[in-house]
């Protein structure tokens, strides 16, 4: 699909996707619950649909509400009445795949698990070095999908390396918490992106589990008994999907955002942070957040953005920096090689189209700012979160950006464009 976004002024409300990364949680933890979890605003993204496909898969009866709310049986033995092997994919889910694999390592069974688009090449050698000192066979293609796992999971004290992804830890925290039958802890050193523990952690604790930690470098997981009351959970909205609403609105007039939550422990709410040091006005309620260009005329200023924990900001990021009279400078880069693309290299590409001259030094990202945004023509490289950046740097550009490859953005946020197109004064 081709999508061209042509500039303009802005000025609009809107409502924030569904946060993926609290519906495919809640997801999870609605599995491995004994009773009926209703899901309230759930998420409708690809990644979203591919969670409910597993939960489904392994076990939990999933029924629509007539007010969209989500009804869910789980099944939390993971116990099933046929002895074939089990297939579940992940879809393109990093979070998925790094999630659901020790979820579903609690079966007594042999379970196939793919992916598709990215995730086939993406490292999974965490579970070829952690399975089996939980009890689980496992067999890799060299530690690449499709994996085949056999358990079940027996939870054991174990230390683990967290500088690649958070989201295997947060597996082994949903799988732990349901099956332990005594204390047990998960050591952690170099644990990155922080936050989304603390998403974890919050969903784990509505569903009755106790997990504490110390320091983040070291997980407490204590029994608990048997839950079968009925549970509710409203899924967030989006700080990902919504940062790029809240950057169009600093670099190409106003926009309301409306269902964020300002105490949100999500990692990407530090978006606040570069909007304010980049001199855009803010307006922040606990109803809604106002972002418009720098009053009087003035300038977007360059900034200094660290990204460590939250690597998903570098897109919406850079649409930010290109606007700013200067050079800004964005620290994380090693968080970007295994995303759906190199996203450094990528947005390096994509942007160089532009006019917009970015330099990768070490860890650093250095984006030239304050030359204009040239219109033209780009790939989203199958990744939603370039194509979305793109549409946002088209706002304030010279001339229009055709975008191919624009269907990438279902990953995540379905409605983006048109949400974009529906704020664009005519």
């Amino acid at each position: 699909m081709q999508v061209t976004i042509q500039p303009g002024i802005i000025e609009g409300t809107l409502t924030a996707p569904a946060s993926k990364s609290s519906m495919q949680r809640v997801c999870a933890a609605s599995l491995l619950h004994a009773g009926n979890t209703t899901i309230h605003n759930p998420g409708k993204s690809n990644d979203d649909l591919a969670a409910l496909d597993v939960i489904k898969q392994l076990g939990a009866t999933i029924t629509q509400q007539s007010n969209g709310d989500l009804l869910i049986k789980g099944n939390p033995t993971l116990s099933f009445n046929s002895n074939e092997e089990k297939v579940i994919s992940c879809g393109e889910s990093g979070l998925g795949i790094r999630m659901f694999s020790p979820v579903a390592a609690i079966a007594e069974k042999q379970i196939r698990i793919v992916g598709t688009g990215s995730l086939v090449k993406r490292p999974m050698n965490f579970f070829d070095e952690i399975f089996p000192q939980l009890g689980v066979q496992i067999q890799s293609n060299e530690g690449k999908l499709p994996i085949v796992i056999n358990g079940p999971l027996q939870p054991a004290d174990i230390t683990i390396d967290g500088s690649l992804s958070s989201q295997f830890l947060t597996g082994l925290l949903f799988a732990f918490a349901r099956t332990a039958k005594k204390q047990v802890c998960i050591t952690v050193s170099n644990l990155k992106s922080t936050p989304y523990i603390d998403l974890t952690l919050g969903v784990l604790k509505h569903f009755g589990y106790k997990v504490e930690h110390k320091n983040y470098e070291q997980f407490f997981i204590e029994p608990v008994n048997e839950n079968d009351s009925s549970i509710e959970y409203t899924v967030e909205g989006d700080w990902s999907g919504a940062s790029f609403l809240l950057v169009a609105g600093a670099v190409a007039g106003e926009i309301t955002v409306k269902g964020l939550d300002v105490f949100s422990t999500q990692a990407d709410k530090a978006i606040l942070q570069a909007l304010m040091s980049s001199n855009a006005h803010l307006s922040i309620t606990e109803k809604e957040i106002v972002v418009k260009k720098p009053l009087g005329n003035q300038p977007l200023k360059p900034f200094q953005f660290d990204a460590t924990h939250c690597p998903d900001l570098f897109p919406p990021l850079v649409a930010l920096a290109a606007y700013c009279d200067g050079t800004s400078v964005i620290e994380g880069v090693g968080r970007l090689t295994h995303k759906e693309s190199n996203r450094a290299l990528t947005l390096q590409d994509t942007f160089g189209k532009l006019g917009v001259q970015i330099e990768l030094q070490d860890d650093l990202m250095l984006v030239h700012g304050g030359k204009g945004v040239n219109g033209g023509q780009i790939h989203s490289h199958h990744d939603h979160r370039i194509a979305m950046a793109g549409a946002v740097a088209a706002l304030s550009a010279s001339g229009p950006i055709i975008i191919d490859d624009a269907e990438a953005i279902n990953k995540s946020y379905p409605d983006f464009y048109e949400h974009i197109n529906s704020v664009i004064k005519k």
